[in-house]
């Protein structure tokens, strides 16, 4: 799961603009007047190609100040209680206010990872008068302004060096996959839901929108438990007006940050739209396996069942999920639904790959030597070290000497040598870059055998100084005994 961050704070100290600045979106309310935000708000955000979830969260007040102040703080103790990381966002202009003092106290109770943000902080004049911020029992704060973006990279550059796991991760439960069932409403997700638990478990119906919570299923295969998530059906965000089908979207889209394989469903009869495109954005987005499913394939005339010409367009369309498998089914007569939690634990195992770094760096050392990156302002990307810091999916780190000069194609290369070389073929791969020096140049060649030179220049140098010592001392005993 990608870990999640909370931004709390009073009523109108910026919240919901940085929230927006981060999420690269204007998916929050902003506006002067406070308490405009009373429900917690979550969006994807990325940052040094770390992804993560933040939370918007309403202005924290005493319980007696507002109608709404309950319900408020409620809803803010859980986004807390749900994140890896908490933000205490402070207003630079207004100072220390009581309420600040009973958030943080708050904060200190729960022991959660806590940043101090500094807000509406844009002269140099302004920093004399932050010194007060200190009583709050902080050791450190960041001088930002979220409106304007001054100070917000520096304080995210903190924030995603503490999500990057650099030492592997407790192993999962190996026994306990999780399978999300997404796709448009109406495409047969409760109906193949049903088919793999074996019963009429979900209710099914003709009509869109029948499922609105997500439903969760437990099956036994080949020795492996699943834990099958029937989800509410995605629709474009424009046709989406009532806010209880916007509800069952989100936790929808949550089924898909908490599972290990989505199911992305296809109506054979329609073909692939761009709704299904987007649904299978979002599960590459959000780093799961994915399997697409060409539903009601029964409904196919024999003319119309073209597999290679559905397969074809498929990939045409959804070129980012080009390793995800493709299966045509029919999960009301269960048409080859028996094949579905196979094809699942072969992109499962492939999705949990673990690779010892020597293997991995002698991958990447052959790709470079191969096929070197192009030049960087007239100097060569140099690539020094590489490991394997998580699985599920398998994310790998190079550390090289101009992380940000790597072409998004050389990235794409390395990827594809990887899928070949390691393979893995069903799952998605995350590639990082970070600068760092002092290891071996995978793309040089000559570095150790010139280190390996300038020592025998060394010894022969300190050998030959030996020798004439020797001469020397030897002239001067035949001088005296002369």
């Amino acid at each position: 799961m990608k870990p999640v961050v909370a931004l709390v704070g009073r009523p109108n100290v910026g919240k919901s603009t940085l929230f927006n600045r981060i999420a690269g979106s204007r998916q929050a309310l902003v506006d002067d007047f406070p308490g405009v935000t009373r429900d917690r708000h979550y969006a994807l955000a990325q940052w040094n190609d770390v992804e993560f979830m933040i939370i918007d969260t309403g202005g924290f007040l005493s319980a007696d100040d507002d109608y709404f102040a309950s319900q408020i703080k409620e809803q803010l103790t859980h986004a807390v209680r749900e994140a890896d990381a908490v933000v205490f966002i402070l207003d630079g202009r207004a100072g220390v206010h009581p309420y600040d003092r009973e958030l943080a106290d708050f904060l200190r109770k729960e022991q959660k990872p806590t940043y101090f943000l500094v807000n509406k902080v844009e002269s140099p004049k302004q920093e004399d008068d932050l010194t007060e911020f200190y009583s709050l029992g902080m050791d450190q704060f960041y001088q930002v302004s979220a409106e304007h973006g001054i100070g917000v990279g520096e304080f995210l550059d903190d924030l995603v060096d503490g999500f990057l796991p650099m030492e592997p991760e407790e192993a999962p439960d190996e026994n306990i996959i999780r399978i999300a069932i997404v796709g448009r409403p109406n495409v047969g997700k409760s109906s193949l839901a049903n088919k793999l638990f074996g019963e009429n478990r979900v209710v099914v119906n003709e009509k869109a929108g029948t499922t609105r919570d997500a439903i969760e299923l437990r099956v036994e295969h080949k020795g492996k438990t699943f834990v099958l998530v029937d989800t509410a059906g995605i629709r474009r965000k424009g046709r989406v007006r009532e806010k209880l089908e916007k509800l069952s979207i989100v936790k929808s889209l949550k089924s898909l940050d908490d599972c290990d394989v989505a199911l992305i469903l296809i109506d054979s009869q329609e073909g692939v739209t761009d709704q299904d495109i987007h649904v299978a954005g979002y599960a590459e987005k959000r780093g799961c396996g994915a399997v697409f499913l060409y539903n009601k394939w029964d409904l196919l005339s024999e003319e119309e069942k073209n597999q290679k010409e559905f397969i074809k367009n498929l990939r045409m369309k959804a070129k980012f999920l080009s390793y995800a498998p493709v299966l045509t089914i029919s999960a009301l007569t269960g048409q080859r639904c028996h094949r579905i939690l196979d094809e699942v634990l072969k992109v499962y195992d492939e999705y949990c790959t673990r690779i010892n770094t020597g293997t991995l760096n002698r991958i990447i050392e052959d790709a470079v030597y191969r096929e070197e990156p192009s030049l960087h302002k007239g100097r060569r990307i140099k690539f020094y070290y590489s490991t394997q810091v998580a699985s599920r999916p398998p994310c790998f780190v190079c550390f090289v000497n101009y992380p940000s000069a790597v072409h998004f194609s050389y990235k794409r290369f390395l990827v594809n040598q990887l899928r070949q070389m390691i393979p893995l073929e069903k799952t998605p791969i995350k590639l990082y870059f970070r600068e760092k020096t002092g290891k071996i140049d995978f793309s040089s060649k000559t570095r150790e055998s010139e280190r390996i030179k300038e020592k025998k220049k060394r010894i022969t140098q300190k050998r030959e100084k030996q020798r004439k010592e020797q001469s020397r001392k030897k002239q001067l005993r035949d001088q005296q005994n002369g």
